[in-house]
């Protein structure tokens, strides 16, 4: 019995948080948003090649890898580095892109309109960091460590969030009686802590004990 190929069985998987299907590559700027989200978030991997299906489309040429170089490094500040590694695959050529978990977070990209931002992967799609998460790679970087007061506010979104599955900022505010600045404190210092996690949808942000 024929071994299946290690690239049939990462296609096999669909798209997913970790994993992108590319079936050409035209656009550097748009490819800069996936390796802002990969980088901002857990990693992954872009195929080059592959239809949304997971249909093997194949690359084209080597032009491909020249705008995956120009997205890392005309239209990502700081820059994401990657590795690439060609496949040949059912006579076909399929690039594999990977993009570690970067430690230099927020790694921005141009949106739709020109403006540098942050992008995190969702399941399988970019999406924008906002601004609150962008204050928790901030701190990351700075490692001072976090120091809690266990005060009405933070004992009240802890009981609230063991009763209840999550709760939104503009909730938690009203709630808890308190200030956006000392909200966003709350939530980063839990979050930095691992206590709390911040759950980014394409309608929605909310957050739920982790």
């Amino acid at each position: 019995m024929q071994k299946k190929h290690p690239l049939i069985k990462l296609i096999e998987q669909g798209e997913h948080q970790q994993l992108d299907f590319k079936f050409a590559v035209n656009n550097s700027k748009k490819i800069a948003r996936s390796l802002s989200a990969f980088a901002n978030t857990d990693g992954g991997k872009l195929l080059i090649g592959i239809k949304d299906n997971g249909k093997i489309a194949g690359t084209r040429s080597e032009e491909e890898y020249h705008m995956i170089e120009a997205a890392s490094q005309q239209h990502t500040k700081p820059e994401v580095k990657f590795k690439t590694i060609k496949h040949k695959i059912e006579g076909k050529y399929v690039l594999e892109v990977i993009i570690e978990k970067s430690k230099n977070r927020p790694h921005t990209a141009p949106d739709e309109k020109g403006n540098m931002k942050a992008f995190v992967r969702v399941k399988d799609q970019n999406l924008l960091a906002n601004g609150l998460l962008l204050k928790v790679w901030q701190q990351e970087k700075k490692e001072l460590g976090v120091k809690i007061q266990y005060n009405e506010a933070e004992k009240f979104i802890l009981k609230y969030l063991t009763e209840n599955e999550q709760i939104t900022f503009s909730k938690f505010r009203k709630l808890a009686n308190i200030n956006k600045d000392y909200a966003e404190q709350i939530l980063i210092d839990f979050i930095l802590l691992d206590i709390i996690e911040i759950v980014i949808s394409d309608s929605l942000i909310f957050y739920k004990l982790k």
